[in-house]
């Protein structure tokens, strides 16, 4: 069942629903005592059961995540119905509603961080499936069930589904901004230029440009955050476009892309971003050495 996506208090909420056949105090075990969350949930987690104690989630050594950004709280702690706790910026809650035999679980997760937040929806969503359908796997008697998805193919599908890959349109300009999965600044910026250097007032790398797009030089460059330039029509300039790739830690890493450029021209240039920008993130989390050309 997919998740679902909607907005409370200005922050984005993801709410999923499963069922499962077991009754609510073997679930309820399985979502709440940290031994056993060790099997299905993305970190380790170190706390009390009781509201107020403190958490500290553990991850891997390989993990993607900045270790200092990995304490909560709980918030509520009600057996056997609702557990529910703070995970840095998030909000996690758990609540078992019996049904028959089995039990319901509503689990949902408010994703702080407002409108950039929003962003990591795709990913988490994607995420969360797999941690869920493990969670049932475990369940059913297999504590060494893993589940194996096509990742890049379920962020995929939430980003369309939530409108994740839909910019904003102000007056000239059209912004587009996508989280990138933790990805570091320099593996952006690799693809982003295809390893080209870069130099104020030449022209921009082509993988950054895509084919249809009248690139004109480059007006601001700093590696591996930044990359403007001109566009160009008939030899005079027509709009700019604007690459940043920004990295603030606590909500991880996304790509911003700014385009201003005359409103005769703002279909086109919608068409030809969106398309380079699907290129683009399934490129690199792929990991693809060849950059994305929006022109096909």
């Amino acid at each position: 069942m997919d998740a679902e996506l909607d907005t409370t208090g200005g922050d984005a909420v993801l709410r999923f629903e499963r069922r499962f056949a077991h009754p609510v105090h073997k679930v309820w075990h399985a979502i709440t005592d940290p031994a056993e969350m060790a099997h299905w949930f993305p970190a380790a987690i170190e706390t009390e059961l009781k509201a107020g104690a403190k958490m500290r989630f553990v991850f891997p050594d390989e993990a993607p995540i900045d270790l200092k950004m990995t304490e909560g709280e709980v918030l509520e702690f009600d057996p056997p119905k609702v557990y529910t706790f703070r995970w840095n910026a998030d909000v996690l809650r758990f609540e078992l509603v019996p049904d028959g035999d089995g039990c319901r679980l509503f689990f949902s997760q408010t994703l702080g961080g407002g409108p950039i937040g929003r962003l990591a929806a795709g990913r988490n969503a994607a995420g969360w499936d797999t941690c869920l359908e493990t969670l049932a796997g475990i369940l059913d008697g297999n504590r060494d069930a893993v589940a194996n998805g096509d990742s890049l193919q379920a962020m995929r599908h939430y980003i369309k589904k939530f409108e994740l890959d839909r910019p904003e349109i102000d007056g000239d300009e059209i912004r587009f901004a996508r989280d990138v999965v933790w990805q570091p600044a320099d593996r952006v910026w690799e693809l982003l230029t295809g390893g080209e250097p870069v130099k104020r007032g030449a022209l921009p790398p082509a993988s950054a440009t895509g084919s249809s797009v009248p690139a004109g030089p480059v007006t601001a460059v700093e590696a591996p955050h930044l990359l403007e330039y001109q566009l160009r029509r008939d030899g005079e300039p027509a709009g700019r476009v604007r690459w940043e790739i920004i990295d603030d830690g606590a909500l991880g890493v996304r790509l911003e892309l700014t385009h201003t450029g005359p409103p005769a021209s703002r279909l086109a240039a919608l068409a030809n971003w969106r398309r380079y920008l699907d290129k683009f993130f399934d490129s690199l989390f792929a990991g693809e050495n060849d950059g994305p050309d929006a022109g096909h």
